[in-house]
């Protein structure tokens, strides 16, 4: 009985010492392809990402990110338990799911993981998502947020997603056009920053004017150099 014990905690010793090496090198290094990027290239489409420094992105890209996604960004540590406990009452009363999930799990699912749900994939993004908010800064994780979520069809990151919609880097958007790349960001298979409508529109509105809420309030404090 000892034999497989032993080796299953040997097994279970390499994972955690793998993921660990993992999280310390993207927190130094551009993370280079995730499994979206390669579900892209395997389906027969291209993709186009440019890693750019997240003091290269005007501010107001976070900003947006931050409104539409998690506006308690800076104060969790990982886990917003107020909008998962928010979210689980909206379902179960019905209508349009929504979702709890952080900028840090985006993240860690985006950089490290795969699509879709299952316990599995669950219980592992907890898991990248507490390495990263305790071996990354809060600048990192916006940084590598900004850098690999994907912002249209094979389309990754907020300079990609800036010249494709908008013909200009990241780094001189208007609140407007930051918005409404946020907005793409739930659904960016589905919908369109450029000249958007219905609710596209609406909500990427919403985020452009949320930006300066977001700058009074300090929301963004942990981004601030």
């Amino acid at each position: 009985m000892l034999g497989p014990v032993r080796w299953l905690l040997k097994i279970v010793l390499v994972l955690i010492l793998g993921s660990l090496g993992w999280v310390v090198l993207y927190r130094f290094v551009p993370v280079p392809v995730t499994a979206t990027m390669a579900g892209d290239l395997f389906a027969g489409r291209g993709i186009d990402k440019d890693w750019t420094p997240l003091g290269r992105i005007d501010p107001d890209m976070a900003r947006a990110a931050i409104a539409g996604e998690d506006s308690r960004f800076c104060a969790h540590d990982g886990f917003d338990y107020r909008a998962i406990m928010g979210a689980a009452a909206a379902n179960a009363r019905g209508g349009r799911i929504r979702g709890g999930s952080t900028i840090s799990q985006q993240t860690a699912k985006n950089a490290f993981l795969w699509q879709g749900g299952g316990f599995v994939r669950k219980g592992l993004e907890a898991w990248f998502t507490v390495l990263i908010e305790a071996l990354w800064p809060k600048r990192r994780i916006m940084e590598v947020y900004l850098n690999i979520a994907e912002t249209g069809i094979g389309t990754y990151g907020a300079e990609a997603g800036a010249r494709r919609y908008f013909g200009h880097g990241a780094g001189t958007l208007s609140p407007t056009e930051a918005g409404r790349i946020a907005a793409v960001l739930p659904l960016p298979k589905k919908r369109a920053a450029v000249a958007p409508s219905g609710f596209t529109r609406r909500h990427g509105d919403r985020l452009a004017r949320q930006v300066g809420v977001v700058r009074r309030e300090g929301l963004d404090r942990c981004l601030r150099e």
